[in-house]
């Protein structure tokens, strides 16, 4: 039997700090993402609550905690709010274009700002360009980066433009996956993450696929709450994914 025949092997993490509920230890369980079978491992791991790290599937495990729950959202159903339709008209001079999971200095440069202004001393605080670079580029799945760039006004040729933010996404069978977006802090008042999540939608019913998978939501985690605003949407329970229609 070939190493790509063979079943995935699961390990589980030692306990570490949770990072979004105070006080509360997380562990996870992991497998290798290796070999001609990992674009359809991945789609099975995910429709079972997993997410995606370079070449590894994970998902929490912890004990006595069940606080996230993966979500998905249902693009055929979904309707923009009023406020997100002020988001899409307030960036109407963004231009998104997908382009293959390769890393650039821009992107770094663009990453970094992101990690030094949002996320300081969190667990990404500290890649590298190379980490970074291991991070967009060490996948064995269909991924993209999709890249959001602002019209330049003094640039009557419709150049590139400026790199506000990024989006590193898997195409899988069933939908698209946001494994990992940043964006230009200085631009808060244009909501760049509601405008990824929402042109990742449109992506979404535009390739005649049913779900975006935005990864985990923990209530009463202040860095989840957007994802819930994003309706509707299924959640991942004991009994399987169930629709959810909530606040």
């Amino acid at each position: 039997m070939t190493a790509h025949a063979q079943a995935p092997q699961f390990f589980l993490t030692a306990p570490s700090p949770c990072p979004y509920l105070a006080g509360r230890h997380e562990r996870k369980v992991f497998t290798h993402l290796i070999g001609d079978r990992a674009p359809e491992l991945l789609d099975l791991l995910t429709q079972g609550g997993f997410r995606r790290s370079q070449n590894i599937a994970y998902r929490p495990a912890c004990e006595r905690c069940q606080a996230c729950v993966s979500v998905r959202i249902l693009v055929d159903d979904f309707l923009p709010s009023r406020s997100m339709k002020r988001v899409l008209a307030r960036n109407a001079d963004i231009r998104a274009e997908m382009r293959p999971a390769s890393p650039t200095s821009e992107q770094y440069s663009l990453f970094r700002h992101y990690l030094d202004a949002r996320h300081t001393g969190g667990g990404m605080s500290e890649m590298s360009v190379l980490d970074f670079a291991m991070m967009v580029e060490d996948t064995q799945v269909a991924t993209q980066m999709i890249e959001y760039r602002r019209d330049d006004p003094n640039d009557p040729a419709g150049g590139r433009g400026e790199l506000i933010a990024s989006a590193l996404t898997d195409v899988m069978g069933d939908g698209l996956s946001m494994v990992y977006s940043f964006y230009d802090p200085d631009f808060e008042d244009r909501s760049l993450g509601s405008l990824m999540i929402l042109d990742h939608i449109r992506r979404t019913k535009a390739l005649g696929l049913p779900y975006l998978y935005l990864g985990y939501w923990v209530e009463g985690s202040r860095k989840m709450a957007y994802k819930i605003r994003f309706q509707p949407q299924e959640h991942l329970t004991p009994h399987g994914w169930e629709r959810y229609e909530g606040r």
